[in-house]
């Protein structure tokens, strides 16, 4: 009898141990990246670019009310997204934020500057 009871104890055992590591704290992305991958899908797709500029700035108020990071390429896909439909500040003013918070894409967003100028003659 005694050995079933120390059997019955260690699957007691195992059995809340197992419950312990199912309701461990699990890990919070460092961004939150919102419509961002749909919205470089739908590019590919060829969709609005309008719509998918409103729904990146809805992504960027909502990361900027959290104070949570941009995630890296979302202002440069916005920058590009404005320079396509003509909005040359705006473009200019994303792909300068990009540079400015991820540095290693300068080499990158630096390439994206010179393109736009000459398509849509960025200052």
């Amino acid at each position: 009898m005694m050995k079933n009871d120390a059997s019955a104890l260690r699957w007691l055992m195992a059995l809340a141990l197992l419950l312990l590591v199912g309701c461990a704290h699990q890990p919070v992305s460092l961004y939150q990246w919102g419509s961002y991958q749909d919205q470089v899908y739908l590019y590919f797709k060829g969709e609005s670019r309008e719509a998918q500029i409103q729904a990146l700035e809805k992504d960027l108020q909502v990361m900027q009310a959290a104070h949570r990071p941009v995630p890296p390429g979302l202002r440069a896909h916005l920058g590009m997204l404005y320079a396509e439909t003509g909005s040359d500040a705006k473009a200019q003013e994303n792909l300068l934020a990009e540079k400015a918070s991820y540095p290693e894409s300068t080499t990158y967003i630096d390439l994206l500057l010179k393109k736009y100028q000459k398509q849509v003659a960025l200052p």
